[in-house]
């Protein structure tokens, strides 16, 4: 009793009542917040519980608890696998195909919006840029298929005007990741640039001012002010794009995919689809998808840690 009195009387209690009356002082604040948190761990974390099926034979009759333990049999079938080479093959490089071609996209666009003076110019080609994101992927590549048709899509329709042979570019291993990343693009790199103006709007003017005193070119105020300005936000977003490299987008691929162009179209998402969802193959599928994660968690890590020494921006 003695003991426990003398360390009430040095202050060792009082950072948990110190906690107290800073949640007390603050409960506006989480309860805003608890919605957000209850739904991360009733949507992202309770379902973590079935990761344990990558190392099980599921029976649905057992359950998951029931069900047998096979160790990396699961990952050890996936790796021997006779399509493991071609998934990966794809899927990483439809994903680097992308990163390449879409992230830097927004960022050019942003900065030819910004040397942009006549305002009702500007805010046209917002609209216009901006317009294909609120598209149904449905929609989308439905119109995809009716302009690059062989036979009577517009794309094929001036190539022969120009007497050109018709090409098949959705029905063509060679022409399905360029088809997948430019339609991208054209989707989504205007509402992507919406941060990048965001921060262009936040630059000092006066930077610029003082560099048209000093004589510089808007080509050396580009280089030396507006991408240093945009620079920490565009190392976020290459991070958080680095973290979904081997999560290529399910819906899209699979809506483009077809018999003739599944040599190139067959990434782990469908696979996935395919094997787990209607070959019931739950455990081999989820021992895929650990696999996946797995290498994601990996390379968000290291690509963190390359920004956090290269430039002082990073997630953590």
């Amino acid at each position: 009793m003695y003991a426990s009195a003398a360390r009430v009387k040095s202050g060792k209690a009082k950072p948990k009542s110190k906690a107290l009356r800073k949640i007390a002082r603050n409960w506006d604040l989480y309860i805003i917040i608890a919605p957000v948190v209850l739904f991360f761990c009733i949507f992202h974390y309770a379902p973590m519980y079935g990761l344990q099926l990558a190392f099980k034979n599921f029976l649905a009759s057992r359950g998951i608890w029931g069900s047998p333990w096979i160790g990396f049999a699961n990952f050890t079938r996936f790796f021997n696998s006779f399509y493991f080479v071609r998934l990966i093959r794809n899927t990483i490089g439809l994903s680097f195909y992308q990163l390449a071609i879409g992230f830097p996209a927004p960022i050019l666009l942003a900065l030819m919006m910004n040397e942009v003076r006549s305002r009702f110019f500007r805010k046209t080609v917002q609209m216009v840029t901006y317009a294909p994101h609120f598209l149904s992927m449905v929609v989308l590549v439905g119109m995809l298929f009716a302009l690059f048709d062989v036979e009577r899509g517009l794309v094929n329709n001036f190539l022969k005007l120009l007497g050109a042979d018709p090409v098949s570019f959705m029905g063509s291993p060679q022409w399905f990741k360029t088809m997948y990343v430019f339609s991208e693009v054209w989707q989504n790199a205007g509402w992507k640039s919406i941060i990048y103006m965001a921060a262009l709007a936040g630059i000092d003017p006066q930077l610029y001012e003082a560099a048209s005193v000093d004589g510089a070119s808007k080509l050396q105020k580009t280089i030396n002010i507006t991408i240093p300005g945009i620079l920490p936000q565009a190392i976020i977003l290459l991070i958080l794009d680095v973290g979904h490299i081997m999560n290529i987008g399910f819906e899209k691929v699979y809506l483009m995919q077809n018999a003739v162009n599944m040599e190139a179209s067959d990434v782990i998402s469908t696979y996935v689809y395919k094997t787990g969802i209607l070959g019931a193959q739950y455990s081999f599928t989820t021992a895929i998808g650990f696999f996946n994660s797995a290498i994601n968690v990996v390379l968000v890590l290291l690509v963190n840690r390359i920004a956090r020494k290269v430039s002082d921006t990073s997630l953590w």
